[in-house]
């Protein structure tokens, strides 16, 4: 992700043609390092987040409302003091930096107007808002920064603000082409890194853009540039430059497989292939809430399902570790049919050893060939033969006895790499809540004792929903009970039922209402059923189908497991990007 020069601007462009003389009418602050102004335009109110959190510095519109503390923290009552009711009447990026000035006209304690200036700086952890007089003498700040914390900059109260340039990187809006070679060859080192450690606002991605649209591996050394390609790579650097000078923006979301992966505000023609979806946005506003909000929801479920993963991989460590020694174990009885078979040929040809033999060469009638078979020369040779009958029958017992738990314990590792699978593609707590409950129902996890007043009901997850080329309707299960909810319940006996082939993963149906399915359905379904299952990092899963019918329970077996004789199976692509989901 990038939030670089360009988005910035993007953002500029949009804010300029929004709240600029518009008046701010409210301000708080919700988080420590975060402030919400509500801001009166012409037609419309807008809410304008400026935010400087170390991990997520942000500045957007948004319609969010947030719960603000009891009492203002002391940034917050200095702006309202300056800044109620006054006019913005300027918005500008400077030097294409992560970077933006609001520029805002009030009246002060003698009614004579004045000039202030609201900075917030979106530079990782070195974010800020800095609140600053018309001299550019800072009055305070979100984040006060003293000699301590920073040696070449200190954000306190009286101190002149500047912008540091540690890297003297040069402005993308002066650059002519003996500049731009200049950065270009300074030194060696990647074409990539030289785009976006010389020029302001370039990120590596926009960097590997401008490398692509010239055709030129990002990859390769400066130095291996011709004075041809640098042109080359010049011509196709300006034309993207000129096209944020003209406010030619393209706010869009990179997708893969369902997950937002990149955010852009220029055309990225490095994705566009089968394996990426681009979702196009008319505001970068929207584009940012939408791309972090999917971000946060998607972190948020994952530290919650952390205890969860911490419980079902110890199981797994552990029934791993069993299975392991019970297959070893089960190995050793193989050893039983030539004790078996020792027995039967000492109690056959026993009568001509002699006392005190330590081994019998056999004739073993059952492949005609010699055998020789070691004795206990202090035995007689029924001795011997009962000896060799007893450890058969011993290990006959052990092989019975672990052949059955060898089973069980592989389908307990199978539930368990299930339910992995499920935490991966829970999207929501109510997944969660599913997934708690059938660990508590399978013994993985003891069932809270509710205290106090009834607990209310709560809500049940859904399956994913998505829609083919062809208009069928497909649903996927996203844990076990959902699995086993859509296979022997919602389902038809003429729906189709697809899973990834024997790997943990979800039950896909295609409800067909009696019309056949088309070939190119199956595939997306099958897509669905590669995707949503333990290889999904793999390009390529194979996958059976087969009609709903031909699907049974097994008997007392975990949820969401099926046994089916008749099918059909497919390789199919993991990659869902083209499949429409409701």
């Amino acid at each position: 992700m990038a939030l670089d020069g360009i988005v910035i601007a993007n953002i500029v462009h949009e804010l300029r043609g929004t709240i600029l003389n518009g008046r701010i009418n409210r301000i708080s602050q919700p988080e420590n390092d975060e402030l919400i102004l509500t801001i009166k335009g012409d037609s419309d109110r807008y809410r304008l987040l400026l935010s400087a959190g170390a991990g997520l510095p942000l500045v957007y519109l948004t319609d969010e409302t947030k719960t603000n503390p009891i009492t203002a923290p002391n940034f917050c009552m200095l702006l309202r003091k300056h800044l109620n009711n006054s006019k913005i009447v300027d918005i500008y990026q400077p030097n294409m930096e992560r970077i933006v000035n609001f520029k805002i006209e009030h009246f002060n304690e003698l009614g004579d107007l004045c000039n202030k200036y609201l900075i917030i700086e979106l530079m990782g952890k070195h974010s800020n808002i800095i609140f600053c007089d018309e001299d550019m003498l800072i009055i305070d700040a979100i984040k006060r920064v003293n000699k301590f914390v920073s040696s070449v900059r200190e954000v306190l109260p009286g101190k002149k603000y500047f912008v540091v340039d540690n890297f003297n990187k040069a402005n993308p809006f002066d650059l002519d082409f003996d500049s731009f070679k200049n950065i270009i060859t300074n030194k060696s080192q990647t074409i990539e890194k030289a785009l976006y450690r010389g020029i302001t606002g370039i990120s590596p991605l926009v960097a590997n853009e401008v490398c692509y649209r010239a055709s030129i591996d990002s990859a390769d050394s400066t130095k291996s540039l011709t004075d041809e390609a640098i042109l080359h790579l010049h011509r196709n650097f300006t034309a993207l430059i000129d096209g944020v000078k003209e406010g030619n923006f393209s706010p869009n979301i990179i997708k893969k497989d369902g997950m937002a992966v990149e955010f852009s505000s220029i055309n990225l023609s490095s994705y566009n292939n089968h394996d990426y979806l681009i979702e196009s946005y008319s505001s970068p506003s929207t584009m940012l809430e939408d791309y972090y909000a999917s971000k946060s929801n998607y972190n948020r479920i994952r530290q919650k399902s952390a205890n969860l993963r911490k419980i079902v991989n110890n199981h797994h460590e552990r029934s791993q570790k069993k299975y392991d020694l019970q297959v070893k174990q089960l190995k050793d009885t193989d050893k039983r049919d030539k004790f078996k078979l020792y027995g039967e040929l000492i109690t056959a040809y026993g009568h001509s050893v002699e006392e005190g033999t330590k081994e019998l060469k056999a004739h073993n009638y059952y492949n005609d060939e010699e055998i020789l078979i070691p004795l206990d020369s202090t035995l007689s040779p029924i001795e011997n033969a009962n000896r060799y009958y007893k450890r058969y029958n011993k290990l006959k017992r052990t092989y019975e006895s672990l052949s059955s738990l060898v089973k069980e314990t592989a389908e307990d590792l199978s539930h368990l790499e299930s339910i992995q699978t499920a935490l991966d593609i829970a999207t929501d707590e109510e997944d969660l809540n599913d997934i708690r409950e059938e660990l508590v129902a399978q013994g993985y996890l003891r069932k809270k004792a509710s205290k106090g007043k009834k607990q209310n009901r709560k809500k049940k997850s859904k399956p994913l929903h998505y829609i083919s080329s062809d208009g069928f309707h497909i649903y996927v299960g996203k844990n076990n009970y959902q699995n086993d909810y859509l296979t022997f319940k919602y389902a038809n006996g003429d729906d189709w039922w697809f899973h990834a082939k024997q790997i943990p993963g979800s039950h896909v149906i295609v409800k067909t209402d009696g019309k056949d399915l088309p070939d190119k359905t199956k595939e997306e379904a099958a897509s669905l059923a590669a995707h949503y299952s333990k290889a999904s990092k793999d390009q390529y899963v194979e996958v059976d189908y087969t009609p709903r019918k031909h699907l049974k329970k097994v008997k007392g077996g975990k949820p969401g497991f099926v046994i089916y004789q008749t099918y059909k199976s497919m390789v199919a692509t993991t990659n869902i990007s083209g499949i429409q989901q409701v």
